[in-house]
């Protein structure tokens, strides 16, 4: 499906209706499976992640579809082993868990931002690889999507947080940085893509700088991803 034309608001509700109804047939089916799924959405600020992520959950069952967002670390956190906090929302048989940004967090935010070190950045490039490794072959199908906006139309959107008083509430502390570092971001995101992308556990890029039709191309692929009967 091209990603330039613009596409029509009932055109778009009709499209996103039909996926909607085969998500309620996998829903039926991740259950009936007891099938252990997480969904990894990652990307630059104001790529859609969020809009994505309602528009995939609306019309399911949230105790099937979990989203999972966490908040900056404890202190306690910090402590911890890095990946423990986002492996105790991992999904037990029958269950789809879909994190809001992820372990991810420390290819992108945490380098960029440097609340880091270095060692670690690339400990967790180096180990990323084999924990998921792990994660697939205890029986958990993991999808993981990179959401591309361009760097005018992200400046667009963030423009249009700062004017529209409806839309303020989406500004987090970190946007503002966020396009200061562009290009810091970009190396961070190849550096993740160039460790992390792997055979047994791919990344799919999805550009979202059309919203309408990043959310139907990501849902249409996402159930391609796993074999469902009704």
């Amino acid at each position: 499906m091209s990603n330039t034309k613009k596409m029509k608001r009932k055109e778009y509700e009709k499209e996103l209706y039909k996926l909607q109804v085969e998500l309620c047939k996998l829903q039926d089916w991740v259950v009936e499976k007891k099938l252990k799924v997480i969904i990894v959405f990652e990307g630059r600020d104001g790529a859609g992640k969020g809009g994505t992520i309602r528009a995939l959950t609306e019309k399911v069952s949230p105790r099937i579809f979990r989203v999972v967002a966490l908040p900056a670390p404890t202190e306690r956190e910090k402590t911890q082993v890095y990946m423990q906090r986002y492996m105790n929302h991992f999904p037990a048989g029958g269950e789809v868990v879909i994190f809001d940004r992820s372990w991810y967090n420390r290819a992108g935010v945490e380098h960029v931002m440097e609340f880091c070190t270095k060692e670690q950045h690339e400990r967790f490039l180096r180990l990323a690889p084999e924990a998921e490794r792990y994660f697939i072959g205890s029986g958990i199908i993991l999808i993981k999507y990179w959401l591309e906006v361009s760097n005018d139309e992200q400046e667009r959107r963030f423009e249009s947080r700062i004017t529209d008083k409806t839309k303020q509430w989406k500004l987090s502390p970190m946007d503002l940085p966020a396009r200061s570092k562009w290009y810091k971001y970009s190396k961070a995101r190849d550096e993740m893509l160039e460790a992390t992308d792997t055979q047994i556990s791919p990344w799919h890029i999805v550009h979202s700088d059309n919203k309408k039709r990043a959310r139907l191309n990501c849902i249409a692929h996402f159930l391609q991803q796993i074999p469902y009967e009704k």
